[in-house]
């Protein structure tokens, strides 16, 4: 069934929408209350983000829009310290798409937000006219009770240690692979994050900064760090961990693994007191995850080779991959 610019009326096609499909997967009291407003109850002190999806394929090896859209949203939240706890999701969907693509889209949202237990609790639906948009895009907004706070880019300090939870550089590949058709069995890192941020916390771990190294990939992070704490990064080329496939198909495309997008990988600053405990940590739930380098205070972040040369990394630029969430 594919559906129509009557899903998005307002009237009985929205409302069966709503009830069977949104209802059967995200269903709490506070969604099902219909209310125009969602209320909620937060302690403390609350981090707050946005992030819109419009990643072309929908669905990849490893995930799709829906789990990019819940994931995203909540490791922001997790980025800051805070527990990801309630959702809102606007749907912008292109008339004929599907309605068996939409409910798989749904429902790994929902198996994404059981992971961490968050709840969407507001929702709006739009269908437009074919070519408005292409098949579906996404926008999840979301709130968390900040469990750590202080944590923040302003924060490094010459001598801090940078790691990196996992190898780099999968997601960007991955919807490169798909849109040049290329056959490759390399899943995206797409996914939630929280368990390893709130391992970090409980082991008293002292957070620097982190973020999750999204459009941009870990260059965009390390500059962006670097610009906003006044201070150098120096990292150690052959402590960058990138899978073989990944490497392979960016020599093929000419793409650089740092400067690709990752949707399940983040870096975080810690005191350089704490940083093998910390790697020590986030090797339980990923074994590359690797200490790559320190601060320094020369105001440029640098790439040591294993051979003593040194090479400026830069933002990335221009147009690298567009929509890949």
């Amino acid at each position: 069934m594919k559906l129509t610019l009557a899903y998005g009326g307002g009237g009985e096609e929205t409302n069966k929408l709503i009830h069977e499909l949104f209802y059967k997967y995200f269903s709490n009291p506070i969604l099902e209350s219909a209310e125009d407003a969602a209320v909620v109850e937060m302690n403390g002190k609350t981090a707050f983000t946005t992030d819109s999806f419009t990643v072309s394929p929908l669905f990849f090896n490893g995930g799709n829009i829906g789990k990019l859209a819940i994931a995203g949203t909540c490791n922001d939240l997790a980025m800051m310290g805070a527990k990801p706890e309630f959702l809102t999701c606007g749907f912008m969907i292109e008339e004929g798409l599907e309605y068996d693509e939409l409910e798989k889209i749904v429902k790994t949202m929902a198996n994404e937000l059981k992971k961490v237990g968050a709840k969407i609790v507001a929702g709006d639906t739009k269908v437009v006219p074919a070519g408005s948009v292409d098949k579906i895009f996404i926008n999840t907004s979301g709130i968390g009770t900040v469990i750590k706070p202080g944590i923040s880019v302003h924060n490094l300090k010459k001598g801090d240690k940078i790691i990196v939870s996992r190898d780099i550089g999968r997601h960007g590949t991955v919807v490169m692979a798909h849109r040049y058709e290329v056959e490759t069995e390399i899943e995206s890192d797409c996914k939630v994050l929280w368990d390893e941020v709130k391992s970090l916390i409980d082991a008293g771990i002292d957070i620097k900064a982190m973020r999750d190294a999204t459009r941009g990939g870990l260059s965009a992070v390390l500059n962006e760090w670097a610009d906003a704490s006044g201070v150098g990064i120096e990292i150690k080329e052959d402590k960058v961990p990138i899978s073989d496939e990944v490497i392979g198909l960016c020599e093929i495309f000419g793409f650089e693994p740092m400067d690709l997008a990752n949707e399940g990988t983040f870096i975080v600053a810690v005191e350089a007191k704490d940083a093998e405990k910390a790697e020590g940590i986030l090797k339980q739930f990923n074994e590359k995850a690797s200490i790559i380098g320190e601060v320094t205070d020369d105001k440029k972040v640098v790439l040591t080779s294993p051979w003593g040369s040194k090479r400026y990394i830069e933002l990335p630029k221009g147009e690298l991959l567009p929509r890949i969430c």
